[in-house]
């Protein structure tokens, strides 16, 4: 039995490894398709680098292990796509920052993770400049397009990311979240993002933003792929200074389906969510509530929790830390990127203290949220299995 490598593309990483472990395909088939839709859909810009040579060397090495029955790990075989904020060895770190950086000399934390399961590295992705912003807008290297709403934007700062596995370009990817810029992009293409738990997985390699936030984070086409990944990727680095030791190991799998309890939180529109947003939040967590099981709605102190404020006190700190750790390379920066790392240029250190101190008021505030006393349920819509149309 065999299957098409062009279906396989576009299919969740679960039926990928089954496809792969069957012999149904090759890693060299499903490289080679993942390389012929990059190039045909260039329109997308959602490339800045792709090592179509190196790929299909790797996936060919790939399929001989599997064929002496002795893969590297999980992902042995798998095309993934990394975002162009991760060092990977041999490719430059663009940053999307004009100008050539040189070629890494060693891998980031997580790629090099990613290399010893076997994945196989298609090459780097577009991000926003500097990787600050949501849209996924270039002013150095284009916009990337959105392959699943043609005409509106990809989001950011992994915009590349996103519209490369939306496209079929790749199985899973890897991107980079700060305030968002994995979630963003894979809400606006129609894709899974996780942010895992600060300190879960390394950050060193990837260009900081800013450290108390950054995040590797992962692009997957299903819930169910997330975990596949995130234990591969997952471990203590010494050389992180906030990367953290588990005291149980992180390996699948880690719940048993549809026995979770999930916090949501119940009040969306208090915190000044558009009410279609809301409805829409609603649809997606009534979808995915078989793989999670039970939901415990959360209600939050609102009044004082003051969101905008908050996103106001990180994204100065951000500023700050692109300007510390970037600076030599900003020389060619857009005026709109130098207009906002110019703000933190005024402030002082009393005012990053100030900010730093709100972001840690808010964190507890989010902590101690106080919990309804309603049954658990998961939010509905019509079309949920779960709601009482579906099932007339």
């Amino acid at each position: 039995m065999t299957a098409s490598p062009d279906d396989l593309r576009q299919a969740p990483l679960y039926r990928v490894l089954h496809a792969l472990a069957r012999d149904e395909t090759s890693s060299e088939a499903l490289t080679g398709a993942c390389l012929a839709a990059i190039a045909r859909d260039g329109h997308l810009n959602a490339w800045t680098w792709v090592d179509a040579a190196g790929a299909l060397a790797a996936a060919r090495a790939s399929d001989a292990r599997r064929a002496e029955g002795r893969p590297l790990g999980r992902l042995d075989g798998v095309p993934i796509a990394i975002a162009d904020a991760f060092d990977v060895a041999g490719m430059p770190t663009g940053l999307g920052l004009p100008g050539h950086p040189g070629l890494a000399t060693e891998d980031a934390h997580v790629v090099r993770r990613l290399r010893g399961a076997g994945a196989v590295f298609l090459g780097k992705t577009a991000i926003d400049e500097a990787a600050f912003g949501t849209v996924g807008r270039n002013p150095h290297f284009g916009d990337v397009h959105n392959p699943a709403l043609p005409g509106r934007a990809a989001g950011g700062a992994s915009a590349g990311s996103a519209a490369a596995l939306a496209a079929g370009h790749a199985v899973v990817a890897l991107g980079t979240d700060t305030l968002g810029a994995t979630r963003i992009p894979a809400a606006f293409c129609g894709l899974v993002g996780h942010k895992p738990t600060l300190g879960e997985l390394s950050a060193r390699g990837m260009a900081p933003a800013l450290r108390r936030l950054d995040c590797p984070g992962l692009l997957a086409r299903a819930v169910q792929d997330i975990g596949l990944v995130l234990p591969v990727l997952a471990g203590y680095d010494a050389g992180d200074p906030r990367s953290r030791k588990r005291r149980v190991p992180l390996a699948p799998p880690d719940w048993v389906p549809g026995e979770l309890k999930a916090g949501v939180v119940a009040d969306l529109g208090a915190l000044g969510v558009d009410p279609a947003v809301a409805e829409n939040f609603s649809a997606i967590m009534a979808r995915v509530a078989p793989v999670f099981g039970s939901a415990l709605p959360v209600a939050l102190e609102v009044a004082p929790l003051e969101v905008a404020a908050t996103r106001r006190a990180a994204l100065l700190l951000m500023e700050a830390e692109i300007l510390a750790a970037h600076g030599p390379r900003l020389g060619g920066a857009s005026p709109r990127l130098l207009g906002l790392l110019d703000f933190a240029r005024r402030k002082s250190a009393a005012d990053a203290a100030a900010a730093h101190r709100r972001l840690d008021g808010h964190v507890v505030q989010v902590r101690r949220p106080s919990v309804p006393t309603s049954r658990p349920t998961w939010p509905t819509s019509p079309h949920s299995p779960r709601s009482p149309a579906a099932r007339r």
